[in-house]
């Protein structure tokens, strides 16, 4: 193989441009390499190797993706005989990326249909060039004039590579596309694969899922126009009797978008595992004009031999290195105070004062206002779209307000839901045009609301306008951006037969808004809400520096939801709240401190009517935001390991945060019911210097638990363990090792 570059890069600079994504780039020497014919193209970094290459009939076959190989790999790219009349050589090929053609019967990357009608699209390889040091493969029809253009990175730290398509009409007549994907997979055939993907309702987001992988089409999708809570645009494949927690192969990925998806999976006629991932079919048509060009999302692609655990670390590091806003620079998550709980919609600047002043006592680092403080904003049926302070409940606007909790040591946060509007409103009463809709039609609502049409480039402009300017005449540093319902009637009348554009160009123009937003005001960080988990994935992480989890706070059924959640996403993105009991969402009661405790697994807030707590509440809760703060780095920059799983009907889980350094770790031991005096088996660590000795000490204080030694080695936590005994229902408890110097 002769190296094409060595070279340092940012991983997904050429689809960042044309997105306007904001995508932070690190340290990446990451090798891409091509053999001497121009045949064989292989990307290696982080003992991942990822290759694919041309056989004699012009057909780009996918070679490799795993461990890494050795640089003389016999790597080479053989056309597919004929199995049998039933199966010609054409739909037998493994394609790195397929046109509907030939009688392909799995899913292709690209669906077209000419204007004459023809439907029949072949793809094979052209060239290859590099695009900075990012690797572009052209592929074209054999016969009509439209391109792709496949581009591919990978990162060097995590051997995550990075996967995008654009597909070019270089011809005189339009295109219509049916189906458009960023990428195609294949995995070699096998007895058995397992898929694992992630799905729920509001409220109960993230139940992680495994099935049999089999010929049956396995699809995971939103319809809703948004990501929505249903299934989760991520997936991984696992070898049954091979890949536990911790140890055997994992292929995992996940497309970043925010909008409607398509990932679908299967075995094929010979036990081979194909993928593919993009935007969804369903309702999708494109006209691509003489000259236009379309872009994938981009998708992510890993592999891990450290089973799911490390394949979830792997993706972690990558989000947090590559993807957040700041990468690795970036501040860590401080301690929030949201006065929804408190207040819901009666919102008075002498309310919130008296909040912010219990909360800043507590150690609270960041207060934020919900909803309600805005427009004619006294219930969920008025006020959307009005985005003007309400005088009455701020007769002299934000601006006392954000000044008091400036001066009490915190910064100043405001809810926001810019996408909707009511129908009683300024806004709508004077553009009720603006609003997704198809004339003559009902106007379905969703809590009283309708979604604006962001495609839209008035709608667009009009809301980037509103918010820049109360950013500008407030000091405000932190937005909560969220988002109530899903579409219905998708409707965009103004695009005559292009209106199914609305799906791309929705998207678009809100990452757009988000982007900007961040250029014009630096320093302000977003969270991103959609009735907790609705919205939340790869592509909208690169502008935003939070999400809220779930809607659902209470605090065991959290340990699940964040638990599913942790199998994509990194812990530091995670929201997690201390709320008031009984919790609205099952009516449980548990303590103060359980809540406390699972709710620091992630970044830490607290949402309860604080003029409600008492003396008591405010002591436990100041003792718990000093502990976080003390372990907050480990939790949020570590990494992390699902020690015992809250699989279903499990009465006890653990999980285990361990530093970059390995110079700390925290472990959480949660219950949630005790029977028979029964004590825990023994929880061996992971992740420790097996050389070093740790100290431990109880989280929050108070006496370690019989038969845990006070100090004892790297080696000794990891393979002899710690046996707990505890007692109680909804009992919890968190044990911090340091590493002596």
């Amino acid at each position: 193989m002769t190296p094409l570059r060595l070279a340092r890069y940012p991983l997904v600079s050429a689809l960042a441009a044309a997105m306007a994504l904001a995508v932070v780039a690190g340290p990446a020497d990451a090798r891409v390499a091509v053999d001497e014919a121009g045949r064989v193209f292989r990307l290696d970094g982080a003992q991942v190797t990822y290759a694919f290459g041309v056989d004699e009939k012009g057909y780009l076959q996918p070679l490799y993706w795993g461990g890494a190989l050795d640089p003389a790999a016999p790597l080479q790219a053989r056309a597919t005989r004929e199995l049998s009349g039933f199966d010609p050589a054409g739909m037998q090929t493994a394609q790195e990326y397929a046109g509907q053609g030939e009688g392909l019967v799995t899913d292709p990357g690209l669906k077209v249909a000419f204007a004459d009608g023809s439907r029949d699209l072949v793809l094979k390889y052209r060239s290859y060039r590099l695009e900075g040091e990012t690797l572009a493969i052209e592929l074209a029809d054999i016969a009509r004039p439209l391109v792709v253009t496949l581009r591919y990175a990978i990162d060097e730290q995590t051997g995550i590579v990075t996967r995008t398509a654009t597909v070019t009409n270089r011809g005189r007549q339009p295109v219509r596309i049916e189906a458009f994907a960023a990428a195609n997979l294949t995995l070699p055939g096998a007895s058995s694969y397992q898929l694992h993907f992630l799905s729920g309702r509001h409220a109960a987001e993230w139940t992680p899922h495994a099935v049999p992988l089999s010929p049956a089409l396995t699809v995971l999708e939103s319809r809703r126009g948004s990501v929505g809570h249903g299934n989760q645009p991520w997936l991984a494949l696992t070898r049954p009797g091979q890949t536990t927690e911790e140890a055997g192969p994992v292929w995992f990925g996940a497309l970043a978008w925010s909008g409607s998806f398509r990932l679908s999976a299967q075995t094929d006629n010979i036990g081979r595992v194909r993928v593919a991932a993009g935007y969804n079919s369903h309702d999708f048509v494109w006209s691509l004009k003489p000259g236009e060009s379309l872009e994938s999302p981009r998708f992510y692609a890993g592999y891990s031999h450290a089973g799911l655990g490390g394949a979830s670390r792997t993706f972690h590091r990558f989000q947090m290195e590559r993807l957040i806003p700041g990468g690795a620079a970036a501040a860590l998550r401080p301690v929030l105070y949201n006065s929804w709980e408190a207040t819901a919609f009666d919102v008075t600047a002498e309310g919130q004062m008296k909040l912010a002043e219990r909360a800043a006592k507590l150690g609270v680092e960041r207060f934020v206002v919900d909803d309600g403080w805005f427009g004619q904003r006294n219930d969920d049926k008025a006020g959307l779209g009005d985005w003007t302070v309400n005088p009455r409940k701020f007769p002299q606007g934000l601006k006392p307000l954000i000044d008091k909790v400036h001066a009490l040591g915190m910064s100043f946060g405001l809810w926001f839901e810019p996408e909707m509007v009511n129908r009683d409103s300024a806004l709508y009463r004077a553009h009720p045009d603006w609003v997704l809709n198809f004339p003559g039609r009902p106007r379905t609502e969703g809590r009283n609301q309708l979604v604006l049409n962001l495609a839209r480039t008035d709608v667009r402009d009009y809301l980037l306008g509103v918010l820049d300017k109360l950013l500008r005449e407030n000091d405000i540093q932190f937005i909560k951006w969220d988002y109530n319902r899903n579409w219905t009637e998708p409707g965009w009348p103004e695009a005559g037969p292009d209106q199914q554009r609305v799906y791309v160009d929705y998207v678009r123009n809100l990452y757009f808004i988000l982007a900007e937003l961040r250029r014009r005001h630096p320093g302000l960080e977003i969270e991103t809400c959609s009735g907790g988990g609705g919205r939340i994935d790869t592509g909208i992480m690169a502008l935003t520096d939070q999400a809220w989890t779930s809607d659902n706070t209470d605090p065991f059924d959290r340990l699940a939801i964040q638990d599913g959640f942790s199998l994509a996403y990194a812990p530091a993105i995670m929201m997690a709240w201390v709320t008031d009991v009984p919790n609205w969402a099952n009516g449980r009661t548990t303590s103060l401190d359980f809540r406390f405790l699972s709710a620091m697994q992630g970044g830490l807030g607290i949402g309860a009517d604080l003029n409600k707590w008492t003396a008591g509440d405010e002591d436990t809760a100041r003792r718990w935001i000093t502990a976080y703060k003390g372990i907050r780095a480990t939790v949020q920059r570590g990494q992390l390991y699902r020690l015992v799983r809250p699989t279903e009907g499990a009465a006890q889980t653990a999980t285990l945060y361990v530093a970059p350094d390995r110079a700390q770790a925290v472990l959480f031991a949660m219950q949630r019911g005790s029977q028979w005096r029964d004590q825990w088996e023994p929880l061996r660590l992971a992740g420790l210097d097996p050389a070093a000795t740790y100290a431990v000490r109880v989280l929050g204080g108070g006496a370690l638990p019989e038969g845990v030694p006070a100090r004892a080695s790297g080696a000794w936590w990891q393979n002899q363990g710690l046996t707990l005994r505890l007692r109680g229902d909804y009992v919890g408890l968190g044990l911090v090792f340091e590493a002596a110097k």
